[in-house]
């Protein structure tokens, strides 16, 4: 995800799991399967019509009624329910606070699967924006980030609950729809409409869910890696659309393919929306503000294609864990661009986020993790993509790049498709690397601001020795923090000494061998540590 402008449209020990949690209300014994979306829209009235199917296994006995996620009206906004059904008979609900509360007609046995048919219309308030595209055409496109799928959908609308789904749209014919998944089919009826039927076999979160309905041109651009490559943009920009997005996206297919592993989704579908730039990566479905094909997209592209594999096959379960989904495509898209760009390319990139996840520390004051965050409005702030890219950065190089890609690959396969935690990530790279890492995890994911040096270094000759005074400045404890140094000598083509040190004090001293006395000495000469750039001087 990247944060998008405003729509044209008008749109000690690692914390116990049960000491963080977001604070949106958990229903024990509901486990949603599958829902089925029926929606129509039309060009006369931005009001939908609606019939979900919500197919859902029971895990508990004696459930008398349950709750899914669907806004109602407010300000003229919002959805109204005509009826709710099971098995052919009424239910009995409720619909407030933006909840539609489900009577039972027998309580709950484990194990039970039953199917609801909800039937609504309304006029989103968010979610699901209509309006017009840049060339002033008329179109429909879904944004539900984070929690707005339940604006025009009956939904668990939180990450912890994912479920296959299927849209069945109808529309004017003149549009085109795409959705997640495969296409079903395409049906014409005599009044002018069709009806377009997409269905997504792999469980998604909700929010992950998408429909873009408009006058589309369509270029299908083969197969890479087993994945189906598509182009959908406004029919004037077809062109321009295949050569942004295309060479980028078979490049990040391949590389992430052969890092990680296998993608999930049955296509990928880089679509142009009507949002003025960044983009959403809704799972099979990319949408990117329609200004980002006016650019080289490499970058964006990449970054969103890493979520299909962070943050959509591997969804967080809580928000607190965020950076689950946005530290991956961060950092995933500077190894992006290490391997086709070189190693020059992606310290720039690392540097860059470094200043960028510094500010937003000072700025915000806050962890990586979040504490039982409840308003979503700050669920991503810049820490979480910079700063949770750089933690995986460090990673890497304190474990090594085989050590590290093993521990993804391994984290990758046990929670594909699923829900993850920074526990679950914590095991798999203490499993890939032998280590306890609790106290990396510890501090850099629950400490507000990351450490800050001072320090000098002198040379003792007589005892041939260079000798490193360092101090930590920041607030609070000291960190344990492995660093490099690096002893640059002045005799040419002579490659510099590295050499690494562990500072877990306030204060440290370090005695370092040496036959004579280097040019310089530098601190973190490879970039790898998170930290304010250092006072380090002579003495």
């Amino acid at each position: 995800m990247r944060l998008l402008t405003p729509l044209l449209l008008g749109v000690g020990l690692i914390a116990a799991p049960s000491a963080r949690r977001d604070t949106y209300p958990r229903q024990p014994g509901i486990d949603v399967q599958h829902y089925r979306f029926a929606l129509t829209l039309s060009d006369s009235t931005d009001d939908i019509r609606g019939d979900a199917t919500v197919t859902i296994r029971f895990t508990r006995d004696g459930l008398q009624d349950f709750f899914l996620d669907l806004a109602n009206v407010a300000a003229g906004k919002g959805m109204t329910v005509t009826s709710v059904t099971s098995g052919g008979s009424a239910l009995r609900f409720t619909h407030g606070d933006d909840h539609l509360r489900i009577s039972l007609a027998a309580a709950t046995k484990a194990g039970d699967l039953r199917q609801f048919t909800i039937a609504y219309h309304g006029i989103p308030g968010g979610g699901l924006s209509i309006g017009v595209n840049r060339f002033k055409e008329r179109c429909f496109f879904s944004w539900n980030w984070p929690d707005k799928a339940r604006q025009w959908l009956p939904m668990i609308d939180h990450p912890s609950d994912k479920a296959t789904s299927e849209f069945v749209i109808t529309a004017p014919t003149k549009y085109s729809v795409v959705a997640n998944g495969l296409l079903q089919g395409v049906d014409y009826a005599p009044d002018g409409s069709k009806t377009t039927h997409w269905k997504q076999s792999v469980p998604i979160a909700s929010w992950l869910n998408a429909i873009g309905v408009e006058q589309f041109g369509v270029h299908y651009g083969g197969m890479v890696r087993g994945v189906e490559l598509q182009t959908w943009v406004p029919h004037q920009d077809l062109a321009k659309g295949v050569a942004a997005f295309e060479e980028p996206s078979r490049r990040a297919i391949e590389f992430f393919s052969d890092y990680i592993g296998p993608y999930s989704y049955e296509k990928l579908a880089n679509v142009s929306a009507a949002f003025g730039g960044g983009g959403t990566e809704h799972a099979s479905a990319i949408f990117y503000g329609e200004n980002v094909i006016d650019r080289n997209a490499a970058s964006i592209v990449s970054h969103e294609i890493a979520h299909q594999w962070f943050g959509d096959a591997v969804t967080e379960g809580d928000w607190d864990d965020a950076w689950l989904s946005e530290g991956f495509a961060t950092y995933f898209t500077l190894l992006y661009a290490e391997h086709y760009d070189g190693h020059d390319a992606f310290v720039t990139g690392l540097q860059r986020a470094r200043v960028t996840a510094l500010a937003a520390e000072k700025r915000l004051n806050e962890p990586v993790v979040h504490n039982n965050i409840a308003d979503l409005k700050g669920v991503i702030p810049a820490l979480v993509y910079q700063k949770g890219g750089w933690i995986l950065h460090m990673l890497r190089s304190q474990l090594g790049a085989d050590t590290f890609r093993v521990a993804i690959r391994r984290y990758y396969a046990e929670h594909r498709d699923a829900n993850a935690s920074s526990d679950d990530l914590r095991r798999a790279m203490e499993e890939a690397s032998g280590r306890d890492l609790r106290w990396f995890f510890q501090q850099w994911l629950h400490r507000n601001l990351s450490p800050a040096l001072n320090g000098s270094w002198s040379y003792d000759a007589t005892a041939k020795k260079v000798v490193i005074e360092l101090v930590q400045t920041q607030a609070g404890e000291a960190y344990r923090l492995p660093i490099d140094v690096s002893f640059v000598s002045d005799s040419v083509g002579q490659a510099a000494r590295v050499t690494r040190i562990e500072l877990t004090q306030t204060k440290q001293r370090f005695e370092l061998p040496s036959d004579r006395a280097p040019k310089d000495v530098l601190l973190d000469p490879n970039t790898t540590v998170l930290m304010d750039v250092p006072i380090f001087v002579k003495h």
